[in-house]
């Protein structure tokens, strides 16, 4: 949240920041160093100042999961990325942030970014709400096709090719890919480059030093690097 929100009056534009398998809504803070990077960009006037969501994107199947948010390891959360979670997002999550906080609710000023597997949901959030999200980021995208069958799986991660035509038909405002060097995604990135390429979609693509990590030219700086350029 910018330092002055309770006082300014201003309205924001939003971030919503997505974890990777393993991670839950606390991942960025815990890892990420996003107070941190969010402060010293404001501070320094090297980004604009908006509001981050960091949600909790893992599917909770029943009581005993939901408790406290449950930790999950990284093959459990990988295959319950079933899409429920991520169908239901924008009712549940952007539209509620939009209702209780002063946002500035339209594409122009909404971007969505993730790592890993949450850098795989943003590209399909950014493909399935084209209107929602004027800003997409990737980080080391997990780009298998992962999860149980399930009918909102396949609805929002089927057909990604018609629908990026879609979204490229009124491109995004920002569209920002993301790996690491040693990056075990790197080459799964990369492919999806050159496909975007190859449609002439507008987008950046930047290959850090690290890799599939937080430090070292990793997720950190992807984030510091994709925040400087967004609204």
């Amino acid at each position: 949240m910018p330092s002055d929100y309770y006082t300014s009056g201003k309205e924001y534009p939003v971030l919503y920041l997505l974890h990777g398998a393993r991670g839950y809504e606390t991942a960025w803070i815990r890892s990420g160093e996003v107070y941190h990077t969010a402060d010293s960009l404001w501070q320094n006037g090297l980004a604009r100042e908006c509001i981050i969501v960091m949600p909790n994107v893992n599917q909770y199947n029943n009581d005993k999961d939901y408790d406290g948010g449950r930790f999950k390891d990284a093959y459990e959360s990988i295959l319950e990325v079933d899409g429920v979670v991520e169908s239901a997002f924008v009712h549940d999550v952007v539209n509620v942030v939009d209702s209780l906080y002063r946002t500035l609710p339209d594409k122009k000023h909404r971007a969505v970014a993730g790592l890993s597997v949450g850098g795989y949901q943003s590209i399909f959030m950014g493909a399935n709400y084209p209107d929602v999200f004027g800003y997409i980021g990737a980080f080391s995208p997990y780009m298998w096709s992962i999860g149980w069958p399930h009918r909102y799986r396949r609805q929002f991660y089927h057909g990604l090719h018609g629908k990026l035509e879609t979204e490229f038909r009124d491109p995004p405002y920002g569209y920002y890919l993301y790996a690491g060097k040693k990056d075990i995604m790197r080459s799964m990135t990369e492919g999806y480059h050159r496909y975007l390429q190859r449609k002439g979609y507008p987008h950046t693509y930047h290959l850090y030093s690290g890799g599939h990590d937080w430090k070292n030219g990793g997720w950190i700086d992807e984030l510091k690097d994709m925040m400087q350029k967004i609204f």
